[in-house]
């Protein structure tokens, strides 16, 4: 993107310059590979024998249509749509950011479709803390993917601009001597 294109972003978008492409298409590539690691992890536990994922059975697939689905499957297959919905609200605001920096939207296009859902409900800690570790991590690290969006998204729609980042005062620092 362009100095002048930046410079557009952050008076269209009321003075916050702490948001960038560059910030946008990292987290873009991260929430992309985090939804793909989410949905194969997910989809490798239901094909998982019900006694090797610990205190969770397997959820029901095609695969297994004599099987009874038991709580645990319920509750694991809600974590599964939470933690893919979260991750998917996080590309959905990316994705509006990144044709906002390309120009294909304007401000208040931005403005009007770009939102991101305030208090999307967390997930379960209980099952969780059932679900296979590398797992659990995949659904925490979507928690703290969609914290950092929002915190973009609060700071992008408040009226007082963001506070300076790190290199920015560096860079005051250094000029100030």
């Amino acid at each position: 993107m362009s100095i002048a294109g930046v410079a557009r972003y952050a008076i269209g978008m009321t003075g916050v310059a702490s948001i960038n492409s560059h910030i946008v298409e990292a987290l873009y590539v991260e929430a992309l590979v985090l939804s793909d690691a989410a949905r194969g992890g997910f989809d490798a536990l239901r094909d998982t024998p019900p006694s090797r994922v610990h205190a969770v059975h397997a959820v029901a697939s095609e695969a297994m249509p004599d099987r009874p689905v038991c709580p645990e499957d319920v509750e694991v297959t809600c974590e599964a749509l939470r933690t893919a919905t979260r991750v998917m609200h996080c590309l959905a605001w990316l994705l509006n950011h990144r044709a906002w920096f390309a120009g294909d939207i304007s401000a208040a296009q931005l403005r009007r479709h770009g939102r991101l859902i305030s208090h999307f409900p967390a997930s379960d800690p209980v099952v969780v803390s059932r679900l296979p570790d590398d797992l659990a991590d995949l659904v925490q690290q979507s928690e703290r993917l969609y914290a950092r969006i929002q915190r973009l998204e609060t700071a992008w729609r408040s009226d007082r601009p963001a506070l300076p980042g790190a290199l920015d005062r560096l860079r005051d620092r250094l000029a100030h001597g």
